[in-house]
């Protein structure tokens, strides 16, 4: 693994082995006991597919072996194997109930054993996945062993920005378990799932609730601002509740509802929001992103969600939180989550502080050929060259010539969306960025599409645009910034700027990469307003509807954040920064008014 200076943000000074993020995983499905698994674990990295005979020592979980904080700092490569063991004490459930143990991601793929016996496994590092291990605990002491491999970037599975040789935009690889593990007991017929869907318009919420056996319940909606409401249904029914006088969600007023939903023998929380984002024509003939049936101009930050004592892992819940109130500060409203998939409590932050969310697919693909995804189409853009095709004919150029890798990143589409689509604050999906294992984006679009109609596609990052989805998706870096108007879709910078400054005593690297280097941070202000003012707000008041900085913190050699990796460094003046922000949102609130 490559040599780094080593940093440490604030938020894992003081952090205690027995409490290692230990707020509950999954906020919208709740229950009131769970078992949190994170901690100290034995660990192993061999060679041999058998289980080990001896362990190398311990890791401290949630945390990558690749990490410092995990206490390992050793890379897992792709020949390797990574075992977890762990022993902990649980009742056997009764009365026909169920032990569920809960991973919040693990990558790559994952076997997990339950008292040497194999109980489940999951391929795809950055979602979800339980497993039902009640008929093969003990009341008492029971061993989980944990076998993980990760290709990284040596295979065609979801990636993101990880690579084995990091240096400039892409960042150092991690592997295994990287989130929560967490069990709970769970009775016979447990809601499994719920989902809302808010429809705006006609002022009503839809939603269900599932379960194996459908089964009556009471559902108790409540909030600040309104009188609670109480209603009775069935599971796994589809029911719809009038909300005449609802409260909409906005980053202004992230107003939330929250929900009791109890069976005869289960009893769930959870939440969901009034809001609707969408596409309308404004009073100039501009087709703009709405909020709430009122032009909104979405200002937001590229946040790719590393950390430099821990890489994909935040180190407490309170560093999510560090990010998001941030860039609000700085006047920001939106933040595309970039390459990655969160933890689910970060969506939650979101939900509740009030940031709009565009989430990324997870790359893959094969190894990506730089000079037609990266310098080609850089110049293609900029010359408005008509785009190269993402279909058969170029599989093989933009790395997803095999189908395996195909099949598998539509099954991940659909996870993904299935995974995240409670969360109010997520308003844009984008399934594929600048060319990075793209493939039929027309066609993943309408998956998308129908799996979650109410929300908009950003089908292509930056280039190769298939006319699809709903928006005009530009990234700006270099040449000059040009763009057409369409009919249908708006308008979005949705990368642009880059601009890096290396503050001495905050770096993990000594190389420095940026788009355009400046060499303090008044100079780097001072960039940062006259690209505003000189291109960004002209571009903004002739039609584009949302932009997207790069980005909330450097990372490795990439120093082009607002905050330094360690977050310990604020590197622009933050009252230009929310002037300039407030200045992007007039111009489109000021072209349209109420």
């Amino acid at each position: 693994m490559k040599k780094q200076i080593p940093l440490q943000s604030p938020f894992s000074e003081q952090l205690h082995p027995d409490s290692i993020l230990a707020e509950y995983p999954r906020p919208t499905l709740a229950r009131d006991f769970w078992i949190n698994l994170n901690g100290f674990w034995e660990y192993a990295i061999t060679k041999e597919s058998h289980i080990p005979l001896s362990f190398d020592g311990q890791i401290l979980v949630p945390f990558s072996p690749e990490t410092r904080l995990s206490g390992v700092e050793r890379a897992v490569l792709p020949d390797d194997l990574l075992w977890y063991r762990r022993t902990v004490s649980v009742c056997r459930p009764k009365d026909g109930g169920h032990l569920l143990l809960h991973f919040g991601a693990a990558d790559q793929h994952a076997e997990v054993y339950i008292n040497r016996i194999l109980a489940g496994s999951h391929m795809g590092g950055y979602l979800p996945f339980s497993i039902d291990i009640t008929d093969l605990v003990q009341t008492g002491d029971n061993e989980i062993l944990v076998r993980v491999w990760d290709k990284t970037d040596t295979s065609y599975h979801s990636r993101g920005k990880q690579v084995l040789k990091p240096g400039g935009m892409y960042y150092t690889a991690q592997s295994g378990i990287w989130q929560t593990v967490w069990m709970e007991y769970v009775p016979e017929n447990y809601i499994e799932s719920i989902h809302f869907i808010p429809d705006f318009d006609a002022r009503q919420i839809r939603f269900k609730a599932v379960s194996r056996l459908s089964t009556p319940f009471t559902c108790h909606i409540s909030g600040e601002k309104m009188a609670p409401v109480q209603f009775s249904g069935q599971t796994n029914e589809e029911l719809c509740v009038a909300l005449d006088e609802f409260y909409p969600w906005s980053p202004e007023d992230p107003f939330l509802y929250q929900v009791k939903i109890q069976t005869h023998t289960d009893c769930v929380t959870s939440y969901f929001a009034m809001r609707k984002c969408d596409i309308q024509t404004d009073s100039r003939g501009i087709r703009r992103f709405f909020l709430n049936d009122k032009p909104y101009f979405q200002a937001g930050v590229l946040d790719q969600g590393y950390w430099p004592e821990s890489l994909y892992t935040a180190p407490s819940d309170e560093a999510l939180i560090f990010d998001i109130l941030k860039m609000k500060e700085l006047g920001f409203n939106m933040l595309r989550k970039h390459a990655k998939i969160e933890p689910e409590r970060f969506y939650y932050h979101c939900d509740r502080l009030g940031m709009l969310v565009w989430q990324d697919m997870v790359n893959g693909g094969s190894s990506y050929k730089s000079w037609f995804v990266t310098y080609l189409a850089t110049v293609m853009n900029w010359r408005h060259w008509p785009p190269f095709g993402d279909g058969k004919s170029h599989f093989g150029l933009l790395s997803r010539s095999d189908s395996n890798g195909r099949d598998e990143f539509c099954r991940e589409v659909t996870e993904t969306v299935t995974f995240l689509r409670n969360h109010p604050c997520i308003v844009v999906w984008v399934p594929f960025n600048e060319g990075w294992g793209q493939f039929e984006s027309a066609k993943i679009t309408e998956q998308i599409k129908k799996l979650d109609p109410s929300r908009l596609v950003d089908h292509a990052s930056g280039w190769y645009d298939q006319k699809a989805g709903d928006i005009i998706s530009l990234h700006y870096y270099f040449f000059s910034l040009h763009f057409k108007k369409e009919a249908v879709r708006a308008l979005a910078l949705t990368e642009f700027g880059g601009y890096s400054h290396q503050i001495r005593g905050h770096c993990s690297c000594s190389k420095e990469y940026g788009y355009k280097k400046f060499k303090n941070c008044d100079d780097l202000t001072n960039g940062y307003r006259q690209l505003i003012q000189n291109t960004i707000l002209p571009a903004v008041k002739n039609g584009i509807g949302a932009s997207i900085y790069t980005q909330v913190s450097d990372i490795e050699e990439e120093t082009n954040g607002f905050y330094t990796y360690d977050r310990k460094v604020l590197k622009m003046h933050a009252p230009v920064v929310a002037k300039l922000n407030a200045q992007l949102k007039d111009a489109v609130c000021t072209q349209n008014p109420k």
